[in-house]
């Protein structure tokens, strides 16, 4: 799976509370969430993403609280891949739940820039910066992780093996 799009960049300990404040949290819609996603670190984020965009960003990305909403409301304004140094242990396992593309690569964080366009293999865990023509290397996830984010997330992965 190959995402490629240009670069919002941000820094370290981006929180949940950031991702998408809390007090969005009372709705369930994917398309609001996606209206105030990053809205309170970046109030220009949900005007300018389009398709396939790519967040990049220092430590411990989506601190904070275990809500869902946080990456459910990346993935549904669009973005297709967050490239980070590290990610908050909960936001990383409800990112592969929910199919949201996710890669730790502290070299890559490094090597792009806001604005960048880059080009990611998830398969094979490159990131090339097309703008600089940099190349770095991620661990890829193992091939049943790929299929469930590919798949769209851990339960619409469920419901394809039931219904064989």
């Amino acid at each position: 799976m190959k995402v490629k799009g240009k670069v919002f960049k941000y820094g370290n300990d981006v929180d949940t509370d950031v991702i998408i404040p809390a007090r969005y949290l009372n709705t369930t819609s994917e398309n609001e969430l996606a209206g105030h996603c990053m809205e309170d670190i970046d109030p220009e984020f949900v005007k300018n993403v389009q398709p396939g965009d790519i967040i990049v960003a220092g430590d411990n990305f989506g601190c904070g609280s275990s809500r869902e909403h946080a990456p459910i409301a990346i993935k549904a304004s669009g973005v297709g891949l967050v490239i980070a140094n590290s990610f908050a242990r909960i936001f990383y396992r409800n990112s592969i739940n929910i199919g949201l593309p996710i890669l730790e690569c502290p070299e890559a964080v490094e090597g792009i820039s806001a604005g960048d366009e880059v080009e990611a293999d998830l398969s094979e865990g490159t990131i090339k910066n097309l703008t600089t023509g940099k190349t770095f290397k991620a661990q890829p996830f193992p091939p049943f992780i790929q299929e469930i984010i590919s798949g769209g997330g851990l339960l619409k992965n469920l419901a394809k093996r039931s219904a064989k």
